[in-house]
């Protein structure tokens, strides 16, 4: 009947050639939320700048009179577009995979400039 232990002859080369420990972990999922975040980054950045944009040119476009409807909608055009950019970030922060890796003042420009896009929209007065 044989052991079912392994021989020890090999354990002083084993204990020589010791690995780290974080070699030895098993590798957990989370262990990639770095990368995720750089992943997940681009889209919201890039969204938030596209509202930042369109907040913009609802702000600089300014009607030259009561009759200007052109600029009135131009105005309304771009603020809705702020909010829509400003909605898909919200949107995606929702996702429970998204807010797992990115927390919530990821999304705090985005909602700032939705909501600046709102009371701009409001006080167009078209």
């Amino acid at each position: 009947m044989q052991s079912s232990k392994p021989s020890h002859t090999g354990d002083k080369q084993k204990s020589s050639q010791s690995r780290h420990p974080v070699d030895d972990r098993p590798h957990h999922p989370d262990d990639d939320r770095r990368l995720l975040r750089v992943i997940l980054a681009v889209p919201v950045v890039l969204l938030t700048l596209a509202s930042a944009f369109f907040l913009w040119l609802a702000i600089i476009t300014r009607p030259d009179g009561d009759w200007d409807q052109a600029a009135y909608g131009g105005i309304e055009l771009a603020c809705g577009l702020a909010v829509v950019s400003a909605g898909a970030v919200g949107a995606l922060w929702l996702a429970p995979s998204v807010r797992r890796v990115m927390r919530w003042p990821w999304t705090v420009p985005a909602v700032m400039l939705g909501v600046a896009a709102v009371v701009r929209w409001v006080s167009s007065g078209s």
